[in-house]
């Protein structure tokens, strides 16, 4: 909730004030500085709630137009505290027009919980498939259009705390990496981070080496300072949300780089633009302890796993990965739908999944 102009109020002897609209009042402005202060409150017994996660969404004119709306209709019937969109608002190979921005700035802003969101390849790296795009003034875009203020998109806001440094590369030098976001809601911590596919902007069209650098170099120091801040808060667990889909071991070639998962170094001959993210982030899985959770779309397969492993082979029990739906065209089906987490501090796992198969969206099986 954006904490607006406070009227001063006029107690005069016969104003007639009501004493319970006077303590709803100062319910709502002590909730709205909590917020402000980078924390929301949830709901439900015992502090639990539900978030909303998706991404990779939309790739065609049908799900622009009609399944996506079903899937923000389904998402604004259920009671959500917060929903996270984890990147590409399109296709890679289709065309970086201001109308695609506008677009999926209207989709977040249709939903009724605060929306949340972080770039993905498709909206800014991959731009520089097309001639007259630049990927570096795509995101500068991106930068101005859904991160200009410290607050999350959607009918109702969340304040969030903004990286400010290091700096991340612009058209114009140096800037701030506004996109990496953090909040605390109810003893849990979230962050967003700026974590691309197409190698991490190291292969593809045009491959950016020092703007990866910059940027990687701010990914690790807003993952070294989420856990931080919530070891200072006491927070029960940690939840990251990116892009990309760096691969975690050597199982997945079809969907994810290959990586020797002990050194964590990519063994498929490409360039890696996530060895030193993934070193950073399990030394801080190991030393937290707690439920760590890394969300992700890019390879376009839902899943939840523990694919990481230890220096010496073993899993790591306290990490999982989570990949949202997103489209699958070439296959012919839709994927249309979303991810409902279950978040309670109080619980052992803290974190509970919930696919949800938006009924209108349902293709080979329609619903009953």
């Amino acid at each position: 909730m954006k904490i607006g102009s406070i009227r001063r109020l006029n107690f005069e002897q016969n104003s007639g004030m009501n004493i319970v609209l006077l303590t709803a009042m100062f319910l709502t402005f002590v909730t709205a500085c909590v917020a402000q202060n980078g924390q929301a409150q949830g709901h439900g017994n015992g502090g639990a709630y539900a978030i909303g996660l998706w991404g990779d969404l939309p790739y065609s004119a049908v799900q622009a137009t009609v399944g996506v709306t079903n899937l923000i209709a389904d998402m604004n019937s259920q009671e959500l505290v917060f929903t996270v969109h984890d990147g590409d608002l399109k296709s890679g190979s289709s065309v970086c027009s201001d109308s695609v921005y506008t677009q999926g700035l209207s989709y977040l802003n249709s939903l009724r919980a605060p929306a949340a969101f972080t770039p993905g390849d498709n909206d800014w790296v991959d731009c520089d498939r097309t001639p007259g795009y630049s990927s570096l003034a795509q995101l500068d875009f991106e930068r101005t259009l859904f991160f200009s203020t410290p607050f999350t998109l959607g009918q109702h806001q969340l304040h969030q705390e903004v990286q400010s440094t290091p700096l991340c590369p612009g058209v114009g030098g140096p800037t701030p990496c506004v996109e990496n976001r953090r909040w605390t809601v109810n003893g849990v911590t979230y962050a967003t981070l700026n974590i691309q596919g197409s190698c991490n902007n190291l292969c593809d069209t045009a491959p950016d080496p020092a703007e990866y650098a910059a940027r990687n170099q701010a990914d690790i120091a807003w993952t070294q300072q989420t856990f931080d801040e919530a070891n200072q808060r006491h927070s029960a667990a940690v939840m990251f949300i990116s892009q990309a889909d760096p691969g975690f071991d050597a199982t997945d070639a079809t969907r994810a780089p290959i990586r020797d998962s002990k050194t964590l170094a990519e063994t498929d001959g490409f360039a890696d633009g996530f060895k030193d993210f993934l070193v950073a982030l399990r030394q801080q899985v190991v030393a937290f302890k707690k439920p760590v959770v890394y969300v992700h779309g890019d390879s376009h397969y839902f899943r939840i796993d523990k694919p990481f492993l230890d220096e010496q082979g073993r899993r790591l029990e306290n990490f999982t990965r989570v990949e949202t739906f997103g489209d699958h065209q070439e296959n012919g089906t839709n994927d249309v739908h979303w991810l409902k987490v279950l978040v309670d501090a109080s619980s052992r796992e803290v974190f509970a999944y919930q696919e949800q198969i938006v009924p209108g969206n349902r293709v080979a099986v329609p619903a009953p």
